[in-house]
């Protein structure tokens, strides 16, 4: 019997995977997909120490470091989604404006607390409380979700009032309000792309899996998990 493909990426693409999964393995049945979803930090790390995968999900940069220190076979990224940021509050708190640039500053400096995630979208979201000059005002309420913990999740607690992450993630949580994605001015937009390990036993049927995974046939699905094809 065919070994499993076994991938590791992290939490923005693990509802994503686990459909395009399943959609593979009813086109190709001949492959098992075994995909596990950590905070992409610690894949990043788990993939550099060495630990056996076949592919590797992960936000574009994170694959180029991997690849740059041989960790990933040269020439096996494959772009997948762009996905966006979002702003969420807890359900049933107000509503504040983020449809510009200022008004987006101005709802981070009102706000009690501000959840971020250890993901490209919290080191962006920093450097522009840089650019916009009030990191020092907003340190003291600011909240990094651990790695693998939705910040949804820390505004349906009540721990933090408005919260910043992967649309994707926010998606379909339950107790909190999706305000919308960040103004075009800043939004932070995060490639996430697939490559084959230097421990795969099979690259063949992982770089088939990964260009039917960037093919128009997906597109439908990344839609829907609020990401578009790269």
């Amino acid at each position: 019997m065919t070994s499993p493909i076994r991938i590791i990426s992290s939490m923005a693409t693990k509802a994503l995977l686990a459909d395009l999964a399943r959609l593979y393995e009813a086109q190709s049945p001949t492959y098992a997909i075994q995909i596990e979803s950590v905070g992409g930090v610690d894949a990043a790390q788990r993939v550099q120490a060495g630990e056996a995968f076949d592919c590797v999900v992960l936000a574009s940069n994170a694959i180029d470091k991997l690849l740059a220190s041989g960790q990933l076979l040269a020439g096996s990224r494959v772009d997948l989604v762009h996905s966006s940021v979002a702003v969420a509050v807890p359900v049933g708190a107000p509503c504040p404006d983020i449809s510009t640039e200022e008004a987006l500053k101005q709802a981070v400096l009102q706000a009690a607390s501000i959840g971020y995630s250890t993901g490209p979208s919290g080191t962006e979201l920093l450097k522009q409380f840089e650019k916009w000059g009030i990191t020092e005002s907003v340190k003291a309420k600011l909240m990094q979700a651990q790695p693998g913990i939705p910040v949804g999740a820390l505004l349906a607690q009540g721990r933090v009032a408005l919260g910043f992450q992967q649309l994707s993630e926010m998606m379909g949580v339950a107790g909190i309000t999706v305000l919308g994605p960040l103004p075009e001015a800043v939004q932070v937009t995060t490639t996430f792309s697939g490559s084959v390990s230097v421990t795969c036993a099979q690259p063949p049927a992982v770089q088939a899996l990964l260009r039917f995974w960037a093919s128009p046939a997906t597109a439908a699905i990344k839609q829907r998990h609020g990401m578009q094809a790269a």
